[in-house]
């Protein structure tokens, strides 16, 4: 049994037949002609990243179980990655289950609901950043321009608080879930050889050494 197991979750096998199967669907799907042929380093990175995401969302499955919730609890994909600067952040394990699992977003919400930004951190963020919120002037026809040579006239803060405390915010509920993940798989997971992490230095198909 042990050559057919590729992790365990919880001491529940996950087998290579299902990270097989999960390989044939993607080589089925129409963005296939991108994937890296089978049987090269990339290749295998790519199986291992599949057994990343087996597993996660078995993690999900799990927790979700825990606290009762299902898909029903789970907001739209949107709310939780609003944009490519979210996906990139929160990694790309994680931001493929938040986009095709509604349960992963039920989770989400419920680990991080309680999640808040403090007034300080707001006001800070504001002082580095007030040129993010200058307000174009109209010129002479009407448009709405930066005006060379005129200095910046930024939005006052009570205009934008509310703008800021919702990056913020979902920037921190990510981190926060993005650590349970990692804490989970720390407790729960147990990868075999050739199903390391795609990122794990020790594995021989990592090409970020130095």
């Amino acid at each position: 049994m042990t050559g057919h197991v590729a992790a365990e979750v919880a001491g529940e096998p996950v087998l290579v037949s299902d990270v097989d199967r999960r390989e044939a669907m993607l080589r089925g799907s129409p963005g296939a002609a991108a994937l890296p042929a089978r049987g090269t380093s990339e290749g295998r990175q790519l199986r291992r990243w599949i057994t990343q995401l087996i597993v996660t969302e078995r993690l999900v499955t799990i927790e979700a179980g825990r606290r009762g919730l299902t898909d029903r609890d789970a907001p739209g994909p949107l709310d939780v990655l609003p944009d490519t600067t979210a996906r990139v952040e929160i990694g790309s394990v994680p931001a493929t289950l938040l986009d095709s699992m509604p349960l992963a977003r039920a989770l989400f919400a419920d680990l991080t609901g309680d999640v808040d930004v403090p007034a300080a951190q707001v006001d800070a963020y504001y002082r580095r950043n007030a040129g993010r919120f200058v307000e174009p002037q109209p010129d002479a026809a009407g448009w709405r321009v930066h005006r060379p040579g005129a200095g910046p006239q930024a939005r006052p803060l009570p205009q934008v608080r509310s703008l800021i405390e919702k990056e913020l915010r979902g920037a921190a509920r990510r981190r926060t879930f993005a650590r349970w993940l990692d804490a989970a798989r720390d407790d729960l997971v147990k990868l075999r050889p050739g199903f390391e992490h795609p990122g794990d230095p020790a594995q021989p198909d990592n090409t970020h050494r130095h």
